[in-house]
């Protein structure tokens, strides 16, 4: 009762929140201005105290017109330098405090790393505002949940894909991990403390340092345990779908170390976790269980094998918009009708900034109310077509924004970042209350970058349509989701070409027949037919280049299996979490680049034989 009390209390507030946005959207970035008086990065804006007491004590809707008059819109190559110098023991900490803001570093999160791979370091700072509104997004979230699956005390365990033990060192000396890691880590790292006692897996597979070997041992203590398994749970569809691949290539070994009572040592080489698992969850030879599993796992049809792997599991949950909504056919079959997958909040790693109300929405109808005492936003208008930010356009507040028109976000934080470019483009396409309700669309063009050739969402656009095409081409009856394993484009003008032209290197399941015709040429010559149409799903940016001659045609090439693994491999091993890794559908590092057009196997721009 206690509880249901506390969530009816936590959705009331937020209702209320909604209810009065523009207001504290004003008082928001007053607070933000207060506890940041001090900082050097301001100063340069706002010079002397008697401005800053100004944007104090004048009335708020005043405060944020001279605010946004004065302060100039950053992106993160405006504070990098200086995160660099305290990141590497060049400057003390409290002189970033001092450049940012007057509150104490706590450590740094780190960005996803899909556009780079170095990711971003972004300061966390111990503030009470960021306190407050990373607090009001937990119990909302965990509020609505339990709205739809009330607590069942018997069956209370998740098989969550949790990578909390990616805790790095900068040169010097600060912590640096995963938002995610750190609400694990500032929760306790006992077995008893709230999240890790809702996992199936135990502390030393959580807390892990090589992430193949935590997720099949998340997989084999969920089998283990299956009779205790409440829901699914991954940060990312990615990252969830990763480990259902692994599940479809490891179940035999799975049952094997469920019929023996050990973890196989071959697959996992470290000693704490293969102990861990071994006596504390395994517990001896369990050969009646691992033939249930073989029975479910023979079958050719994996159509809602989670619930016959898992006969408890209500429910599925991981991000499902953006560059993750590839990946939610694929669960969706697994998961079958029986199994809804809920999608989750909006959340950066800058500051959280909306709630999903409406949890079993499909990817393309959800949206985000934004939370307006998570931090000031700010919206530039953008056109989707010229897949570019306005040229002359004013960044507007929630009041300026119209529904049906698409934004890029700018926020300032509770963090130290002032007028900051998220790097998100959304779509306003309605209002809860007075809070606009947000789509993700893509992600914007670097800051650096005035336009660019092609879009997240014009690629996945485009994949979208090559997937019926392949569909069509091998096998009628394939599920939908079943034949693309991963995707990306990258913009080339190498390879003896004259203009620079666009790539989608493809990676398709093992036993597709599409790598199997290199010799007949009948894959390049599919490849080519897919050409024309997949073009014909780009923006007006890559148009408008093609008919002007400025671009060669598409290129659409098959890369080997694991190709994308090796991908994630090279940016995990440069620093970015697994636990948020997210699988960049535009490729712009060199390195990355080098790596798909090592991998293609077969390609549209093959004229006699195939690569072999």
């Amino acid at each position: 009762m206690a509880t249901a009390a506390a969530d009816e209390l936590a959705l009331r507030r937020l209702d209320d929140a909604t209810r009065d946005a523009p207001r504290l959207q004003l008082e928001t970035l007053r607070a933000i201005l207060a506890e940041s008086a001090g900082a050097a990065y301001l100063r340069r804006y706002v010079p002397d105290d008697a401005h800053h007491r100004r944007l104090l004590s004048i009335g708020l809707a005043a405060a944020a017109d001279e605010f946004r008059r004065v302060v100039p819109v950053s992106s993160y190559e405006d504070y990098a330098e200086s995160i660099r110098r305290v990141a590497d023991g060049e400057a003390r900490p409290d002189e970033l405090e001092l450049e940012l803001s007057p509150r104490r570093l706590l450590c740094f999160f780190l960005s996803s790393g899909t556009s780079s791979l170095r990711p971003k370091l972004i300061p966390y700072l111990d503030s009470p505002g960021a306190r407050a509104a990373s607090a009001a997004v937990m119990q909302a979230n965990s509020a609505l949940v339990r709205r739809m699956f009330p607590p069942r005390p018997s069956v209370s365990k998740a098989l969550w894909f949790l990578y909390a033990g990616e805790v790095t060192k900068t040169k010097g000396g600060h912590e640096a991990m995963a938002t995610t890691a750190w609400g694990i880590r500032s929760s306790g790292l006992r077995a008893t403390s709230p999240v890790m006692s809702a996992c199936v897996s135990p502390v030393e597979v959580i807390l892990g340092a090589d992430y193949q070997q935590q997720m099949y041992c998340h997989l084999l203590c969920g089998l283990r345990r299956w009779d205790a398994v409440d829901c699914i749970r991954a940060p990312y569809a990615a990252g969830l779908a990763r480990a259902l691949r692994l599940l479809q290539s490891k179940w035999r070994q799975l049952c094997a170390d469920l019929e023996s009572g050990t973890v196989c040592a071959e697959v996992v080489t470290d000693a704490a976790m293969r102990g861990a698992v071994q006596d504390g969850v395994l517990a001896g030879p369990r050969p009646e269980l691992a033939d249930r599993v073989r029975r479910v796992c023979e079958r050719e049809d994996w159509r809602g094998v989670l619930r016959d792997l898992w006969p408890e599991a209500r429910y599925v949950s991981c991000v499902t918009t953006g560059i993750m909504e590839q990946y939610f056919p694929a669960i969706k079959h697994f998961a079958g009708e029986a199994v809804p997958v809920l999608g989750t909040d909006y959340l950066a790693s800058e500051c959280p900034i909306g709630i999903n109300l409406e949890r079993t929405l499909p990817p393309e109808e959800t949206t985000y109310v934004l939370l307006p005492t998570a931090a000031y936003f700010e919206f530039i208008p953008f056109d989707m077509d010229a897949g570019r930010r306005s040229d002359t356009a004013e960044p507007v507040d929630i009041t300026g924004v119209e529904a049906g028109k698409t934004y890029e976000v700018v926020a300032s934080t509770f963090r130290g970042l002032y007028r900051y470019r998220i790097g998100d483009v959304v779509k306003v396409t309605g209002f809860h209350n007075s809070s606009p309700r947000l789509q993700f669309v893509t992600r914007a063009p670097p800051p650096q970058e005035h336009a660019e050739m092609l879009n997240e969402r014009d690629v996945m656009a485009a994949m979208d349509t090559f997937q019926l095409m392949l569909k069509e081409h091998e096998e009628p009856s394939l599920p939908a989701g079943g034949e693309v394993v991963e995707f990306a484009a990258f913009i080339s003008d190498d390879g003896g070409r004259r203009l620079r032209g666009a790539t989608i290197a493809v990676e398709v399941r093992n036993g597709s027949r599409l790598p199997d015709h290199e010799r007949s040429g009948d894959a390049a010559a599919f490849l080519r037919r897919c050409c024309a149409p997949l073009e014909g799903c780009f923006g007006g940016a890559y148009r408008l280049s093609r008919a002007t001659g400025d671009v060669a045609p598409l290129e659409i090439a098959v890369v080997t299996p694991g190709t994308f693994d090796r991908l994630a491999e090279e940016a995990i091993s440069g620093g970015a979490p697994a636990n948020q890794y997210k699988p960049p559908k535009i490729v712009r590092h060199r390195r990355l680049i080098d790596v798909l057009q090592s991998s293609i196997v077969c390609s549209s721009c093959t004229t006699d034989s195939l690569k072999g």
